[in-house]
Order: structure tokens, then C-alpha cells, then sequence
């Protein structure tokens, strides 16, 4: 069954207080995270390689959480996220520029566990924001 705090719990405990081991609690062993980089994150172990790579480039994360809806087995998310810029975890030198940018996330919950998660975050906008990325549309 999934509930709206679920999401609370993992944006609070996995991201906001940089607890790895929540992730072995929330996230199936054989669970998919898509749209976090350019292949799916398949179970807990690869997702702590990304957790620790983006927490090692904003070691001041926060995630608020804005909207969370629940619809069955699914969860839909709408967050903010604020950092500083302050490691190399994303590839780019880092800068100490803050960062704003806004995701939203659906996850399918089994037996209080996330085996399914789609991600659309504004990675754009972050790169963006400490000068990793410029766009010229003219």
C-alpha cells in the first residue's frame, strides 16, 4: 500500500539527513530508478553510488517536498531542491554557486518498498546554475 508520507520519509531520510541505510529499508533489491542518468539505476547498491556521487557535489542538499500524490500502488511527487555547489560528484569543478531546481517523481511501492521510480528533475537548470551549461537560443 503507498502512502503520501513514504515519499516524505525517503526525500527526508535518504536526501535530506544523507542516510544510506534508509535506502536498503525503501528501495527493492531488484528496483529501477529511470531518468537519473543515461541508463535505469537497478537495485540499492547502484542507487548509493548515485546518492553518494550527487551528495558529494551538494553536501548541503535539501529536498522539499511540495505535492505528493497517491493513486493505488503509485506515488507522485513535486519537489524543490536547494544546495551549494561544492564537489566534483556531477563532473563539473565545483563552483560554491547555490542551486534551485525543481523534479517530480513517481514511484511504484511494493510491500513498503520502491521496485519502479520515473524522475524528471531540471538537471538542465542545474548545470545551468554553476555554469556547466549555456544556451543560446536565438
Amino acid at each position: 500500500m503507498a502512502e503520501a508520507e513514504f515519499m516524505r520519509r525517503w526525500f527526508e531520510e535518504i536526501w535530506n539527513n544523507q542516510n544510506e541505510s534508509a535506502i536498503d529499508e525503501m528501495f527493492a533489491e531488484d528496483g529501477v530508478g529511470h531518468g537519473l542518468g543515461p541508463e535505469p539505476i537497478v537495485g540499492p547498491e547502484n542507487f548509493k553510488i548515485f546518492h553518494r556521487a550527487f551528495v558529494s557535489a551538494y553536501p548541503d542538499l535539501k529536498v522539499h517536498v511540495e505535492d505528493t500524490i497517491v493513486e493505488g500502488d503509485k506515488i507522485a511527487t513535486r519537489c524543490r531542491v536547494t544546495g551549494s555547489h561544492q564537489g566534483n560528484g556531477i563532473g563539473v569543478a565545483p563552483t560554491n554557486q547555490p542551486v534551485e531546481f525543481t523534479g517530480m517523481v513517481i514511484v511504484r511501492v511494493e510491500d513498503g518498498k520502491i521496485v519502479e521510480a520515473w524522475n524528471e528533475f531540471n538537471f538542465m537548470e542545474m548545470y545551468k546554475q554553476v555554469g556547466a551549461l549555456t544556451l543560446n537560443l536565438q
